[in-house]
């Protein structure tokens, strides 16, 4: 039997057959990846309008974009969507997976009731919400106005959460980008994080049970408290799990279109365009108004070199203060 051992330990090591098995992924990748940004960058210099190519612009497509005040206004939402569910997403998730880390009972069960919205289709989840943020039929107004509150426009409402706030105390606030996101946006952000809190905590729950337990129980003889323990060992231990996931959600974050869509889509992208994030804005000069693909692939490639810039300078500061 060792010449048997040895033959399949040279046929795995042999570079030729390493490469076959990476073929069918390569594969892939280069079909539905790679050869769609390629097809994009090429179309963005050209002008095609309903499918039909009608010639060479250059970077026409990229002039116009630049000066587009609703493409600019159209990354302002995109940025207070991301500022509002990242950071949510990550607390949460990790309060969540801590709590579900320790031994209680019916453990499984919680984390069934915590990761089926994952599974859930986010058209079905996107519908059911938007019945619930009802101004007149919804449950939260419904609640809202049993415990004494005001029912709230939550989906039509275009001003800013921040001057909405101030107006109720009876403050004067600043108008434009500091009046903040949209009460509509807001109410998109809850869906959003509450649709894939699941998934970060699975992954939090990964890294939590991957950490020793006799850090734990020897910062216990020493007399560690559990805020000393979490802040000394689960925190710097977990910040690979902690770094995977925020550039993971920021990723996602800055794709966000089916819930905007379904919420708050058309005709402008909710309240006077206050939910208009640049995925929409992307989906209605390369659909709707007239179908100009080429104008619709600069925006693509103008938003895919956003989010590779923010993943390499995440990369570049974040992953300084990750312990591996």
């Amino acid at each position: 039997m060792d010449w048997l051992t040895e033959l399949r330990r040279k046929r795995f090591m042999d570079p030729a057959t390493a490469v076959l098995y990476l073929v069918p992924a390569a594969a892939i990748i280069a079909v539905f990846r790679l050869a769609p940004i390629a097809s994009a960058f090429l179309v963005s210099f050209f002008d095609v309008r309903m499918g039909r190519l009608r010639g060479f612009i250059g970077l026409a497509h990229y002039t116009r974009l630049f000066q587009d005040p609703v493409f600019w206004s159209s990354l302002g939402t995109t940025a207070y969507y991301v500022i509002g569910v990242v950071p949510l997403s990550l607390f949460l998730a990790l309060f969540a997976a801590v709590l579900l880390n320790q031994r209680i009972r019916a453990l499984g069960f919680y984390r069934t009731v915590y990761f089926l919205p994952v599974v859930t289709s986010l058209v079905a989840v996107s519908v059911v919400w938007k019945w619930i943020f009802h101004p007149r039929l919804g449950l939260l107004n419904y609640v809202i106005t049993l415990s004494g509150g005001r029912a709230l426009q939550w989906l039509e409402e275009p001003r800013g959460v921040f001057d909405m706030i101030a107006g109720a105390a009876g403050w004067t606030w600043w108008p434009g980008w500091l009046a903040g996101p949209s009460l509509a946006l807001v109410a998109v952000v809850i869906v959003s994080v509450w649709r894939g809190i699941g998934y970060n905590i699975v992954i939090f729950l990964a890294g939590l049970q991957n950490i020793p337990d006799q850090y734990y129980e020897a910062a216990r003889i020493d007399g560690a408290s559990p805020r000393q323990m979490f802040w000394r060992i689960t925190w710097p231990l977990l910040s690979p799990t902690t770094f995977y996931v925020l550039l993971s959600t920021t990723i996602v974050s800055f794709q966000v279109f089916t819930q905007i869509y379904l919420m708050t889509g058309p005709p402008i992208g909710g309240p006077m365009g206050t939910t208009k994030v640049t995925v929409y804005y992307l989906f209605e000069k390369g659909f709707d108004a007239g179908g100009n693909m080429g104008y619709a692939s600069a925006v693509a490639l103008v938003l895919f070199a956003i989010i590779l810039s923010l993943t390499l300078l995440q990369r570049r500061v974040v992953e300084q203060r990750v312990h591996y």
